[in-house]
This record gives structure tokens, sequence and C-alpha cells, in this order.
């Protein structure tokens, strides 16, 4: 009787996972996300449809060939990819949203998949450093124009990314000085609020100023800007000639107050791009954290800056704003960086300093 009792039961299992498969692939046949109202079909994948579009074109030749009866369409595979960053919610509800019908194990093999065709093909495409002189003529009349603060072409700020627990013995190169594991993540903006340069691969107890100097942003800078020309910093960053910070320990209605206030009126863009990036993509938002190795989350984190980048080409409309706070703090680390300024780079914010 129980030998009897266990066939019937496996039986049964077997037949309900095969109708399981069955309905699953019949979702996934009749799935067409493109037949959503344009709306909600920002709020889902926070792209729009030309984009969406776009972007699958960019990728489709890229995704593994499969089986046909039992191939993902390339369409549902960006999909589930696309909820699961801007909802930062399980992988499980990515899989189950909109009827697409992936199980979880699939999804996170799916992922895997469109992550690694976005570091391939994708982010070097959309985030890219180097400007035009034509670009840095625009970006500095924009600057100028808004905040009065001259020859600017970017703005540089760092953000930290929770992330889960790491290996025991890397703890403590990722506990952060807010108590929680994270990436340091550095991003430069421009004027457009596009995302021009993003490194994602340092822990989050490293100071912005140590991933800024190890970075090749860095070496960039010192061997290609030109004269009058620069990006902007937070006091956390080194004083450069190309890398304008604020004054410390300055006296209200001072000439360097001055200079601080504009220089953070025309250095705030970057603080907004980085709210509107992770009110985009709520995966990088430190409530949950994103649930995967460093390595992996930091293909996460390129992979929608990309993404954010081709919103802002396709006009997507902004969602409302992360407030990002700044990762600098008042340390002698920081100081000690100040006093070994360069005395050209000085000079040079003196004057700016002088011309406001």
């Amino acid at each position: 009787m129980d030998i009897s009792f266990d066939l019937y039961y496996n039986n049964e299992n077997i037949g309900r996972k095969i109708d399981v498969l069955r309905i699953r692939k019949s979702l996934r046949d009749h799935s067409n996300p493109l037949e959503l109202p344009n709306a909600k079909f920002i709020s889902y994948f926070r792209l729009n449809k030309e984009a969406f579009c776009f972007l699958l074109n960019e990728m489709k030749e890229h995704f593994h060939k499969r089986v046909q009866g039992t191939a993902i369409p390339p369409i549902l595979k960006l999909c589930a990819t696309l909820r699961f960053l801007s909802d930062g919610g399980y992988q499980k509800c990515s899989g189950n949203d909109f009827n697409i019908g992936l199980a979880q194990p699939t999804v996170s093999l799916v992922i895997k998949e469109v992550l690694k065709i976005f570091e391939q093909r994708i982010c070097a495409k959309w985030i890219k450093y180097q400007m035009t002189e034509e670009e840095q003529n625009a970006s500095k009349v924009s600057f100028y124009s808004k905040s009065g603060f001259p020859g600017v072409v970017g703005c540089i700020d760092g953000t930290h990314v929770r992330i889960i627990s790491p290996k025991k013995e890397v703890q403590h190169l990722y506990l952060n000085r807010k108590g929680y594991y994270s990436l340091n993540v550095m991003i430069l903006c421009d004027y457009k609020m596009s995302i021009r340069y993003v490194d994602a691969r340092h822990a989050g107890a490293n100071h912005d100023s140590f991933v800024f100097n190890v970075s090749d942003l860095k070496v960039h800078l010192q061997n290609n800007i030109q004269n009058n020309t620069w990006i902007l910093g937070d006091a956390g960053y080194p004083l450069h000639k190309f890398l304008m910070t604020p004054y410390r320990l300055t006296e209200a209605s001072s000439p360097q107050a001055r200079y601080n206030t504009v220089h953070s009126k025309a250095r705030n863009i970057v603080e907004r791009t980085i709210g509107v990036l992770k009110s985009r993509f709520r995966c990088l938002l430190s409530v949950r954290g994103l649930h995967y190795t460093p390595e992996k989350a930091t293909q996460i984190v390129n992979a929608c800056c990309a993404l954010h980048n081709i919103c802002q080409h396709f006009q997507v409309e902004s969602p409302e704003e992360i407030p990002s706070t700044s990762n600098t703090t008042m340390t002698n680390d920081v100081l000690d960086i100040e006093r070994e300024e360069e005395d050209a780079a000085r000079i040079i914010r003196n004057n700016i300093m002088t011309s406001l």
C-alpha cells in the first residue's frame, strides 16, 4: 500500500510539474509587454517603448541560442531583467510579473546572461568620459549660465550601494562608516545629467579620494584636459588643476564662502543625477541591498548607469529623485589631502574665487 501510494504521489507530482511547465510556456508564448499602456510600461521597465525596442535590437543577436521549442524570447529576458533592476525585488517576483512565466532559477540565469551582454556590448557604448571640444564648450556655457562657475565640464561624487555581507575574510573592507556593507561607487556626470564615468569596483570602507586616485579617470584628466577646464568635486576629493574642490573652514561672507556657495550650486547636479539613478533603479537603494557578490553587484551598478543614460537620450521622464547624501566627512585624512595639494591648483582656485 505504501509503495502504491508513493508511486501515485510521485506520478501526480510529475504530472503537476509538466502542467506548470506547459502553463509557463503558454504564458511566455502569449506575453507581449509592448501592449502595455505607455505610462505603465515606463513604470514597470523604466524605459519607454522606443528606448526598449532600440536596446532589444542592440542585444538580440547576442543572446544564447537554444532549442526553439523551449527558448525564452529575448524580449522576455530583457523585460525580466529590467523589472528586477527597476523594482529591486526578489527574482521570483520578476519572473511572475506581467504573466512572463519564468521560474526563479530561470530568472537568475536570465539576469546573468543579460548582465554579461551589458558588460560586453552596452556599457562601453553608453558610458563615455571622453568629450569633444563642442561638448566641453556646451558644458561650460550651461554650468556658467546656471551657477556662475566658469570652466566646468562635469561633476563628481561618491555614493554607497548596499550589498549583503561578503566573505568573512574581506568583510572589513566592505563595512563603511555608516555601519553597513557596500560598494563605494564614484560617478561623474555632465550638465545633461548623463553619467560620463562610473567606477563601482571598490569596497565601501575606501575613501572617495582613494577611489579617484587609483582610477583611470584621473589619468585621463591629467593627460587630456585643456587649460581653464575642470570638474568639480566635494571636500572628499584632492584639489588638482583639473579638479576644483571647496575651501575649508571659511568665514561667513568671505570670498571663500562665496566661492563655496557657487561651487555647491554647480556641483549639485551630480547629487541630483545619483538621486534620479537610484529612483529609476531601486535595486541600488540601501533599504534592501543587493544580494550578490561584490563582483556581480558591480555589474548591476554598471548596467543601471548605462540604462540611465539610455533613458536620458530617449528623454524618458525622470522619476522623483531619491535624496543623495554625500560620502564626505571631516577627517584628518581629508585635511591631509588639502595640505598636499599642488600650488598651481591653489592659484587656479584663488583666481576663480576672485572672479566670482
